[in-house]
């Protein structure tokens, strides 16, 4: 795999740039800035090198459909304050624009093409869709590995077209996992939790060889308790999950990996609700399972004691409601201690996961922090994931 910075020969060269810009909105504001902050020095060294940048971009999901609420337009302001520089945010029709449309003025530096999910053919990886963004430029780069587990248009068939590069933060993502999974310092351990649960729970069998303790938390955490025989109330849980939670426990055992899930929680009768500390057993059929308890950060905390790495993807418990982030929180402000005292390797990733790092100003204090979810997931699982397997055809 190619990386942009050992190209010598970036003058002048358009440079279709492949970013995962999809940063949280409310009422079009940006709420967390993280996803840009971290693609900065990739566009900085493009500039240095006197190279013309075409960024490609989404936000959220808009089916293929034209969505004003899912302009790129916040993204682009925030970029031109950044970096100092204009940044033309290009909303014609993308399938009727040319490369000589682009960089009419001589000054101009850096163009963003409206989001790019606007249009069905990117999530289909439309061939043709693929070979008309590649005309628009000499080179491509994709430095948005947290969109690289997906085969789309801009991700994977547009490698066939261009000479292809990863970016300067898809390549640091790589390494800091690739450290996880072949540098291993044991004991290891992986906190799952968030609410997508289907999603995960796959993955989690793939994950217990490789690790020696998996604790789960968050939304998932409720199939769990409830195959236990435990009452959730009107919990967040995903239906058919008993079959494959059995296979987990079955496996941990056979490969000698511990499954550690919830001894007590924390409940609310609504999401907005105040917190109130229960016993599995005592869960009313009208509240909601919103964080873990004391009794379980307690144990929780004494398994990152002994760790020596540890991966965490998903907040414990709905952290947006203060009264339910104590979890998180203290699981934080652990694994900080440890690595404060340089005795564990820790990363984090997920975009919840950044977001209450980053509400409370700790993105900087882990070895490694991804915006990357699925992706982050599936590159520990061992797959080979779509934009990497494409950019792997150029070594």
């Amino acid at each position: 795999m190619r990386n942009i910075k050992d190209e010598k020969n970036l003058s002048e060269k358009k440079i279709l740039l492949r970013l995962d810009l999809n940063v949280p909105l409310d009422n079009g504001k940006i709420t967390d800035t993280t996803r840009i902050d971290k693609i900065i020095p990739t566009i900085s060294f493009l500039l240095k090198n006197n190279a013309k940048v075409i960024i490609l971009s989404h936000i959220g999901r808009p089916k293929g459909k034209i969505t004003n609420t899912l302009s790129l337009k916040p993204v682009c302001e925030d970029l031109k304050n950044k970096l100092n520089e204009n940044v033309e945010l290009i909303t014609k029709n993308l399938k009727e624009i040319n490369s000589s449309d682009l960089f009419n003025n001589q000054d101009a530096k850096i163009v963003m093409l409206e989001n790019i999910r606007f249009y069905e053919e990117e999530e289909k990886n439309n061939h043709a869709f693929a070979k008309h963004l590649a005309s628009l430029a000499d080179i491509y780069v994709n430095d948005a590995f947290s969109c690289s587990h997906r085969a789309h248009a801009s991700i994977f068939e547009i490698t066939k077209f261009l000479p292809s590069y990863a970016g300067l933060q898809l390549n640091l993502e790589i390494n800091a996992l690739t450290k996880i999974t072949s540098q291993i310092k044991k004991p290891i351990t992986c906190i799952i939790g968030g609410s997508k649960i289907s999603s995960k729970i796959n993955i989690i069998k793939n994950l217990i060889p490789l690790f020696d303790n998996i604790i789960i938390v968050g939304g998932m955490a409720n199939n769990v308790l409830k195959f236990k025989g435990h009452n959730i109330g009107k919990s967040i849980q995903e239906d058919n999950c008993n079959k494959i939670i059995e296979e987990i426990f079955s496996l941990s055992i056979k490969k000698n990996c511990k499954i550690i899930y919830p001894e007590d929680v924390t409940v609310g009768k609504h999401l907005n609700g105040s917190p109130k500390i229960k016993e599995l057993n005592d869960v009313s059929e009208d509240e909601l399972i919103l964080d873990i308890g004391p009794k379980s950060i307690k144990n929780i905390n004494n398994i990152i004691e002994e760790s020596n790495t540890v991966l965490w993807n998903g907040p414990a418990g709905y952290f947006e409601n203060p009264g339910f982030a104590k979890g998180s929180l203290e699981i934080m402000k652990k694994i900080i201690e440890k690595n404060k005292a340089n005795t564990i390797y820790s990363v984090a990733g997920g975009g919840d996961t950044v977001a209450l790092l980053n509400s409370v100003g700790s993105v900087n204090e882990f070895d490694f922090v991804s915006t990357a979810g699925g992706a982050f997931l599936e590159f520990l699982e061992g797959k080979e994931l779509p934009g990497i397997k494409a950019l792997n055809q150029y070594v």
